[in-house]
């Protein structure tokens, strides 16, 4: 397993991460269990989760598989987005963090979080309050790190300005969409992120599965694709995807890979990124993104990646996930 520093801090996370968004969802607890035991045996360390993710039951069976493994991990969650119908129930205010903390921390069985991201940036709180809530959590032990995710490049460098001003912990690293099919963190974000030795942690690497060819057209959705189990992924379906992931599954097949490998390689070459988080419903299928670590990419593949993508660095992000 190859590691890296998250961001400029001292954190060392495997290049490659585990993203658990289908806990106790699309993959049931015992399944789940499996995956996260068959990641750790094989040397990933990152294990990423959220407050709202499966409605917080994947945070409650991580909490059960790393049962004495807990040392093992550098473990991330998040709060900030919506939880519930009351005021309060969402955002980056004081109140809100410190009850989901808590209410974290239970289900995930653990004293303290590795990494504690802000989900979204939340424009109806004072990002000072923000920070300083998060650097008394820091303080307190319960968190060890923090993160930003979501936020737009302007957002995340007026909360490192603020940091710096108060001197308070900054954001060490921060989640956003970044593949082959999104390279519109390029513009700014990336950028930003090197000068200020913030890490990007990217999601969606695969592009929600279409990097890794299955897809033929925006109608036909493969059994058992994200598209066939959640109707709503349809909207991320488009011809101009579709065709980029043919095209890198071309690519795959001239350098002996599978295309989601060739994909992952890509991205855990770009020099800002600290680890690629890629979630798994089977054991089979984190296997399979391990290999991605063993991907020799020539550099005239990496050329004609970068080629084949351009027009996927301006647009729309392929996802953005923000505060109603």
């Amino acid at each position: 397993m190859q590691f890296r520093r998250l961001g400029n801090s001292g954190l060392k996370v495997s290049a490659l991460g585990l993203g658990t968004n289908a806990f106790g969802k699309r993959a049931d607890q015992e399944t789940s269990m499996q995956i996260i035991h068959h990641a750790l045996d094989n040397g990933i360390n990152f294990i990423d989760t959220a407050n709202i993710y499966a409605q917080s039951e994947s945070e409650r069976i991580i909490g059960l598989a790393l049962a004495g493994k807990r040392h093992e991990v550098v473990l991330a969650t998040k709060a900030g987005l919506v939880r519930g119908p009351g005021p309060n129930e969402r955002g980056s205010s004081r109140y809100h963090l410190q009850q989901e903390l808590e209410n974290s921390l239970r289900r995930l069985k653990t004293d303290y979080v590795d990494l504690y991201q802000i989900h979204t940036f939340d424009p109806d709180t004072p990002l000072e309050e923000t920070l300083r809530a998060l650097d008394d959590m820091v303080r307190s032990g319960k968190v060890r790190y923090i993160g930003a995710s979501n936020y737009a490049a302007w957002e995340l460098m007026k909360a490192l300005g603020i940091s710096e001003r108060l001197g308070l912990n900054r954001f060490v690293s921060t989640q956003i969409s970044y593949s082959l099919a999104d390279r519109t963190p390029e513009q700014e974000l990336v950028p930003l992120c090197l000068d200020q030795g913030v890490g990007i942690i990217p999601y969606f690497p695969l592009a929600g599965g279409i990097l890794t060819g299955k897809y033929s057209s925006p109608d036909a959705a493969p059994p058992g694709s994200r598209a066939d189990t959640d109707p709503n992924f349809s909207r991320f379906l488009s011809e101009d995807k579709i065709a980029l992931g043919r095209r890198v599954e071309q690519l795959a097949g001239e350098a002996g890979c599978s295309p989601s490998a060739l994909s992952l390689a890509w991205l855990i070459q770009q020099p800002v990124v600290s680890t690629v988080i890629v979630g798994a419903t089977r054991v089979e299928q984190v296997a399979a993104n391990l290999m991605s670590l063993s991907v020799n990419m020539a550099p005239d593949h990496l050329k004609e990646m970068d080629s084949i993508s351009e027009s996927f660095r301006y647009g729309a992000p392929f996802a953005l996930y923000r505060l109603p």
